[in-house]
């Protein structure tokens, strides 16, 4: 069966049937070779663009690594600078106490007491920088801060506390350099607790 045609109306003239006005929609949707080829160089330019934006980003990237780098260095370069500033007064005072002790007729109470203000000097440096001593004298043995040299049997004091330093200990903000050098007390041994 054909289809039936329908009937074209007669249209003013001027006017386009529907298949008309389609066909000429189409035309004007699909873009030439001329505008073809101007979005795509926009494209190509927008391409490049962003292209050069992202190496430029790498490289601010890279240039800021290379200078936190730098900077990481330096702090661990110079990071004792402050500390070292500040012994140089106790460095200076040693110098002169050694200086005075070379000198005929020298008086030893002003060398100790030349030495005695130097440690003081030395002790209040320590102190800027939270260098704190561990003394502990009378003390339950710990080992987290204390290295037992030996131990000795006495019944004046429990066991296991601290009897003698034969070295102070230091620590730093906290965390300890240098434990301190004990004598441990034991109990007599005629005196050791069986029950325990």
């Amino acid at each position: 069966m054909e289809k039936e045609q329908e009937p074209v109306e007669d249209l003013p003239a001027g006017e386009e049937t529907p298949a008309e006005v389609e066909t000429k929609s189409e035309a004007v949707q699909q873009p030439g070779h001329e505008e073809l080829s101007l979005l795509l160089e926009d494209a190509r330019n927008k391409a490049d663009e962003n292209w050069n934006k992202l190496v430029r980003s790498q490289a601010e990237v890279d240039n800021l690594r290379k200078r936190h780098q730098r900077e990481l260095e330096n702090a661990h370069k110079f990071s004792l600078e402050r500390f070292v500033n500040a012994l140089l007064p106790v460095l200076d005072s040693m110098e002169l106490g050694i200086a005075a002790a070379g000198e005929k007729g020298a008086d030893v109470e002003k060398l100790r007491e030349g030495g005695t203000l130097t440690l003081k000097l030395l002790s209040g440096v320590m102190n800027k920088f939270e260098v704190v001593s561990v003394d502990p004298m009378g003390e339950p043995f710990n080992p987290d801060l204390h290295q037992a040299m030996s131990m000795q049997p006495k019944d004046d004091v429990p066991p296991n506390t601290v009897v003698m330093v034969v070295q102070k200990g230091y620590t730093l903000n906290g965390r300890l350099v240098r434990p301190a050098m004990v004598i441990v007390s034991q109990a007599s041994p005629g005196k050791i607790d069986e029950k325990a």
